[in-house]
């Protein structure tokens, strides 16, 4: 049988750790062609013609349970093929669940379960074993296997679990070409049983293909509609004509030592609440750079729904839609940037001008294949899902070294960029912190707290039933302002600013939107081409800054915690997955749950990082980050684990739309780089909600484990709620 090129079909049931898994394969077979199907695009009747032209098959974990046919899918059927159409099959986490049900096995709960927890695995030392000590692996499961004695299914691996006993980690078919693992081998913190323990399947996949079909020879080319590739780089960008007349900034840097962020928003007229406005502000360490928007009535603004086949353009007074025309707005947006894009501007200046707003949680959903089903007056109250205007002008201030790049887009526009300098080193202090309101000026209704206890029992029965990891549940609160105790939005954000300076922070007044945010949180950055590199910072695990609280003391409540760790760890595979997905194999961990300092809070980051292959064209690199913001969305840390299932139950168990909160607000800069926050610690207010007084909303939650304790959740949410309320002068 020859060796090259061997053709291996992954069959993905929606797991959020899919790609993961599919990089691995790559880098244990190389040179492998991998193909990728979903488990419920296929029947065995459609697979058939093709089955036999692939070298081995690996069937990839996902949520819920083997006996339940629209959760296995097709995979049920592989295991059950007719000997002429055998393959050599390695099944992950539910792929040895259902290879072990299918041969007589019986399928139990965990009594406690394991979702990304490390546990060690002895073995036989035989099989994909051979060669290896015992094995440190990451499990997320809450189901398990029981063979039957004497039957086709032959213990290989297992865990002895202080809580669950014996608890079966590999098998064999004793027959057939059929092997498989309960833990996760592509996961980040799994040693040697996840690289090794593929190379040494291949190795048998490959002696059983020689000895039992000595005539086959891999195809140069296997055909399988509802497939792809993997790694898989989007079409979508030979769809427009790659610009290569590039617009120039033109800019001028000043040094203003001790400049007031509020003044220079003041002077750009910020306090004018029928302007739009955008100020993207690093308000305290480790941020580095605040952006603020020079809007006028000529800059463009971009808002869409995501349900809808048209974005609206506000320019001035005008409004005009613009059909999509069969593009998604993600298309269209990346279109409509490419033709303005610039270069030449301070390469130390992350924004030269270019989109800024903000994205919802439900404008993520179309990359997962989820419906938001939406009434046909949606607009009176609901935000738009993408709500983002073009920055011709724009001031950036580097809040460490009081630098100031005033920078500009249009052409002839230097008269602007030097009055504007003069403007700013010449400004005076004028701005006031307006009083702290009384509690007793607001009205503050909090979700019900029976009913979210109940809903956190509710999620971690979905934990218990394998059909999520960890859920983050979230609920809103509405704040009610009287019209005697209303304030300009702009105020409110100065009070909100003051009371809880974020690295992350921003004040958007995008109409019908005004959106306050202290996020601690980045979500996505990505630097300019050549060479983009894009970089995610998850956040789980925060503890509050006190006396007492030195960086051993944080460190031993953060990365000593089981439960800390594991959520960190389960949102580390989950953006692993996803990044992988847009970039393909160049996805590294930078750091894995360290422990950093922040103004007020001691929080556990990790750092992952992605870009493309050397030699990768620059129309697609020059598009990278957009892309992985789209396959990235709604944030990870957001969600839970696996992302689909788990967003679909968290519509249902919530039962409304999120809008604004837990998507991401940032740039996109005209010259290629971005930055994007997770919209946590946020308020939000429609103009539809402007009245005789106000009602503002918080979102706030947490991420639910089998872990977590009802009541301990419920006070992290009122911890987390604090930070924004203390901006309306009330607190829980």
């Amino acid at each position: 049988m020859a060796d090259q090129q061997p053709h291996i079909l992954l069959v993905d049931s929606y797991c959020s750790f899919a790609y993961n898994l599919a990089a691995l394969c790559k880098k244990a077979i190389p040179h492998s062609v991998l193909h990728v199907i979903k488990n419920d695009t296929h029947t065995i009747r459609d697979l058939l013609p093709a089955i036999r032209q692939f070298s081995a098959i690996v069937v990839g974990p996902g949520p819920g349970s083997p006996d339940i046919p629209t959760d296995i899918g097709v995979v049920r059927d592989l295991w059950k093929v007719a000997d002429e159409n055998l393959v050599p099959t390695f099944g992950v986490c539910l792929g040895q669940q259902s290879l072990g049900i299918e041969y007589g096995a019986t399928i139990h709960r965990l009594h406690t379960v394991k979702h990304g927890q490390v546990s060690v695995v002895q073995h036989t030392g035989t099989e994909f074993f051979a060669g290896l000590p015992d094995l440190k692996v990451v499990r997320y499961h809450s189901l398990h296997i029981k063979p039957h004695a004497g039957g086709d299914i032959e213990e290989l691996a297992w865990s002895e679990d202080e809580e669950n006993g014996r608890v079966v980690m590999g098998v064999r078919h004793i027959t057939k070409p059929f092997w498989a693992v309960q833990y996760h081998p592509e996961s980040v913190l799994t040693d040697e049983g996840g690289l090794k323990v593929l190379e040494n399947f291949w190795t048998l996949a490959h002696a059983w293909n020689q000895t039992n079909r000595p005539s086959f020879t891999p195809p140069v080319e296997i055909i399988l509609p509802q497939s792809h590739i993997w790694p898989r780089i989007s079409q979508r960008y030979s769809a427009h004509e790659f610009n290569k007349s590039l617009g120039s900034v033109t800019y001028k840097t000043i040094q203003v030592p001790d400049i007031s962020i509020i003044d220079l928003c003041e002077y750009l007229g910020v306090n004018d609440e029928s302007k739009r406005f955008v100020f993207l502000d690093s308000a305290a360490y480790p941020g580095q750079h605040s952006i603020l928007a020079c809007l006028g009535d000529a800059s463009s603004q971009f808002t869409h729904y995501v349900h809808e086949n048209f974005v609206e353009i506000t320019t001035g007074t005008l409004k005009v839609q613009q059909e999509l025309s069969g593009k998604d707005i993600w298309t269209w947006l990346d279109e409509y940037r490419e033709s303005r894009k610039v270069a030449g501007g301070d390469a130390r200046v992350p924004f030269w001008g270019g989109f800024a707003g903000y994205l919802t949680y439900e404008a993520g959903f179309g990359a997962l294949d989820i419906p938001v089903p939406r009434k046909s007056n949606h607009r009176e109250n609901n935000h738009p899902d993408v709500n983002l205007v073009w920055v011709d002008r724009s001031i950036v201030v580097d809040t460490a070294t009081s630098k100031i790049w005033v920078q500009s887009l249009l052409p002839e526009d230097e008269q602007w960029i030097r009055e504007t300098a003069v403007h700013i080193a010449e400004l005076p202090r004028a701005s006031t912190i307006p009083n702290m309101p009384s509690a007793d000026q607001v009205t503050v209704k909090f979700p019900d707290h029976d009913q979210y206890i109940e809903d956190i029992k509710r999620s971690k029965e979905y934990l218990f039933s394998g059909d999520s990891y960890e859920l983050c549940l979230t609920g809103q609160t509405r704040i009610c302002v009287p019209k005697e105790a209303v304030m300009p939005a702009w105020e409110r954000y100065k009070l909100l600013r003051t009371v809880n300076a974020a690295p992350h922070a921003g004040y958007l007044r995008l109409h019908p939107t005004a959106f306050l945010s202290c996020s601690p949180e980045r979500f996505l950055s990505y630097s300019r081409t050549p060479g983009a590199v894009c970089q995610l910072r998850p956040i789980k695990g925060t503890v509050r800054k006190l006396p007492h609280i030195t960086r051993e003391v944080a460190e031993e409540m953060l990365a000593g915690s089981r439960k800390e760790i594991a959520e960190n760890l389960m949102i580390v595979d989950l953006i692993r997955h996803d990044l992988h997905n847009a970039v393909g194999e160049r996805v590294s961990t930078k750091k894995f749950c360290g422990v950093e300092e922040y103004e007020t809070l001691w929080q556990l980051v990790s750092v992952i990082e992605g870009s493309l292959s050397e030699g990768t064209s620059i129309e697609v690199d020059d598009s990278l980050g957009w892309e992985v913001l789209r396959r990235s969305l709604p944030p990870g840390s957001m969600t839970g684990a696996p992302k689909k299932r788990s967003v679909e139950l968290l519509q249902g168990i919530e039962g409304r739309e999120r809008g604004p909160y837990s998507g991401v607000f940032g740039y996109w800069c005209a010259g290629g780089g971005g930055d994007w926050s997770v919209t946590i610690r946020s308020c939000f207010l429609h103009d539809s909600e402007k009245g005789d007084g106000e009602e503002w909303t918080i979102g706030a939650g947490g991420a639910i484990t089998a872990l977590s304790d009802p009541d301990a959740e419920w006070e992290e949410t009122k911890v987390k709620l604090n930070g924004v309320l203390r901006g309306f002068g009330a607190s829980c």
